[in-house]
């Protein structure tokens, strides 16, 4: 299989007929699909168009689910995940690759060998296991592998606290041990780390990014709301498109923080559960809000 064409920002290239193409950065979203549009596939989807991405799918598994929670999961085969990921890679190509919902051991293994089979492509690695509504999404041989093999070929993972929680073993209840907990999770293998504290307690959501050297620390408002389904793939989307587009890690990041922050103030109240976010955001701009980030070591 093949990276394809890469592509950062938009740029022209002359095709063989001589006709001017713009050229956006490619995308191939690994992950599950949430049929109410929230979350999944379908928020992945929306997140990359809404920062100037051209967004792909290899579906890991189907569920049934509304704001309310999860009411079935249907996990198609291995191999037809496998032939997914080739039509996309083989005809158009990668410039990143987002992974969300696994669904099984066996696709968790054919994701394995995908990315090894193409280090190029950087890899973005949401730790999905647990619903929003608090369905399980994965088994427990699923989250050991994620840990032992698809951390270590990730880029950069997104867990949030409980995820991060699950991952190492351990409770995670301040800021200061969740920076430790970004830290030792990227000693798991992980290029960089960004801890997401959208499950902590207090006014201010802190996500902390750890790259191996620096972290840097995102301070936003904690909006209160129920609109929160999909955050997390939402968010890790958005990060896959900045990484696609040849952005900077922090810039990336920042951005895709942004973005979601806009994304729940705005949210259109669906739904009788956790509602979706405004993954439509018109022409999207990262300084709409006034968050705050901080450098520590």
């Amino acid at each position: 299989m093949s990276g394809g064409q890469g592509g950062h920002d938009a740029s022209l290239y002359q095709t063989d007929a001589g006709r001017k193409i713009i050229v956006i950065a490619h995308v191939l979203i690994i992950a599950g699909s949430d049929c109410s549009g929230g979350a999944g596939i379908q928020a992945d989807l929306k997140t990359v168009m809404a920062l100037g991405g051209y967004g792909m799918s290899a579906i890991t598994a189907l569920t049934a689910q509304n704001t309310k929670g999860v009411r079935a999961v249907h996990t198609p085969p291995a191999d037809f995940l496998r032939q997914q990921i080739e039509a996309c890679l083989e005809d158009i190509g990668a410039d990143a690759i987002k992974i969300g919902m696994i669904g099984s051991i066996e696709n968790a293994e054919v994701i394995a060998e995908v990315l090894r089979a193409n280090p190029d492509i950087p890899v973005v690695l949401d730790p999905v296991m647990v619903a929003t509504s608090g369905a399980a999404l994965g088994s427990d041989e699923v989250t050991q592998f994620i840990k032992q093999t698809l951390v270590p070929l990730a880029s950069i993972i997104t867990p949030n606290i409980p995820e991060a929680e699950a991952l190492l073993g351990r409770g995670i209840k301040s800021v200061d041990a969740a920076l430790t907990a970004a830290k030792d999770l990227r000693d798991l293998g992980a290029g960089a780390v960004l801890l997401k504290g959208g499950h902590g307690k207090g006014k201010i959501v802190t996500d902390i990014l750890w790259d191996g050297q620096d972290s840097h620390i995102f301070e936003n408002p904690r909006i209160e709301t129920r609109s929160t389904h999909g955050t997390g793939c939402t968010l890790a989307s958005a990060i896959a498109a900045g990484t696609a587009q040849g952005m900077g890690l922090q810039k990336t990041c920042e951005r895709a923080i942004s973005y979601v922050h806009q994304a729940i103030r705005t949210a259109p109240g669906l739904g009788e559960g956790h509602g979706p976010l405004n993954h439509g955001l018109e022409k999207f701009q990262p300084k709409a809000i006034s968050g705050r980030v901080k450098k520590m070591q």
